[in-house]
């Protein structure tokens, strides 16, 4: 085999190996409210997240453009791959340590700072700081507290349309329509984070030399890396569905609803019109948060709260700077 072709299926295997762990990393964003509300089983609940993630990732082809092309110019020829894979290495090891702690952070982000800190060390790279700004930062705020206000609002107008309800009977039925808010969520996630390692894959196809089209995908990479990420989601990432069920707030059946609803919105909207790629996990969260609010200030605990936003904000940098001491290490073999 060429050099060439070693390095852009090395490129591929990692890439693949972030999508799975973004899968059990990200399962908590599509079902950690199904299953705290007991609207699903676990075990089901998983199995619909995938099957989700799998369908959505059709969906995501602009989301993917504006990974592949769009954040960073790489040098030219296999050097190039060195920086796509050590940019990678630095967002799996991120997932990683994040996961550990059972802290919701964005996957999407890390694969960003990731490939941007491992660009900033190449001879020849360039990041694109605008395209940066424009497509990763400002998201980075905005989703939250586009998420959060949403919440707050769809929440507040359930409490109004069922002020005179059975709670008995409401739980019921939200926790039937929970299985049609959760699998929106679901394949608003694939929409999202299946595009992200397409896009990356899509990059080691162009500057290895394997296609000349930069935005083209091909079909098998959609099915690659559908599959990896359904994959991962069944696996399940139970530290983190823990955090996000449980933690932050104590959910009712209309609270997961009103979240979930909310959040596969701003992911649908964000794929399929602005073409942006943003955090899943930082929308569901903020859904969460603003939907608690309802409630009383008081019962989102705000500690925990805390915590997750600090590695909401930690997170870009500190992939960045893996993915720096990554690069350190395979430059020479690339």
């Amino acid at each position: 085999m060429s050099p060439e072709l070693i390095a852009v299926l090395a490129v591929i295997a990692v890439a693949l190996a972030f999508d799975y762990t973004n899968g059990f990393h990200d399962a908590a964003n599509a079902i950690a409210t199904s299953v705290s509300t007991r609207a699903l089983t676990p075990r089901i609940a998983l199995l619909l997240a995938a099957v989700g993630n799998f369908v959505g990732a059709h969906f995501g082809a602009g989301v993917a453009k504006t990974v592949g092309d769009g954040l960073v110019t790489l040098p030219t020829g296999v050097a190039s791959l060195g920086v796509v894979f050590a940019g990678v290495l630095g967002a799996i090891a991120w997932n990683l340590i994040t996961w550990y702690f059972g802290l919701p952070s964005s996957s999407s982000h890390a694969l960003f700072g990731g490939l941007v800190g491992a660009t900033l060390l190449a001879t020849g790279g360039v990041v694109q700081w605008a395209n940066i700004g424009e497509k990763v930062l400002l998201p980075m705020v905005l989703s939250p507290l586009v998420g959060l206000t949403l919440g707050y609002l769809l929440m507040l107008a359930i409490l109004w349309l069922f002020r005179k309800g059975q709670p008995g009977k409401l739980n019921r039925g939200f926790r039937w329509a929970q299985t049609v808010s959760a699998a929106a969520m679901s394949i608003g996630h694939g929409m999202q984070d299946a595009a992200k390692t397409m896009g990356i894959v899509v990059l080691a196809l162009y500057t290895g030399g394997f296609q000349e089209d930069k935005t083209h995908i091909p079909g098998w990479v959609f099915w690659t890396s559908a599959t990896m990420l359904a994959l991962g989601t069944y696996a399940g990432g139970w530290r983190i569905i823990r955090t996000l069920g449980r933690k932050i707030i104590d959910l009712g059946p209309p609270e997961g609803f009103a979240a979930e609803t909310v959040a596969s919105a701003v992911l649908f909207f964000n794929a399929l019109v602005l073409k942006a790629p943003i955090s899943t996990t930082h929308t569901i969260t903020s859904a969460i948060m603003g939907v608690g609010a309802t409630k009383r200030i008081s019962a989102v605990r705000w500690n925990v709260a805390g915590n997750i936003v600090i590695a909401w904000i930690i997170t870009f940098p500190a992939a960045a700077a893996i993915a720096c001491l990554s690069y350190l290490v395979v430059r020479p073999l690339f």
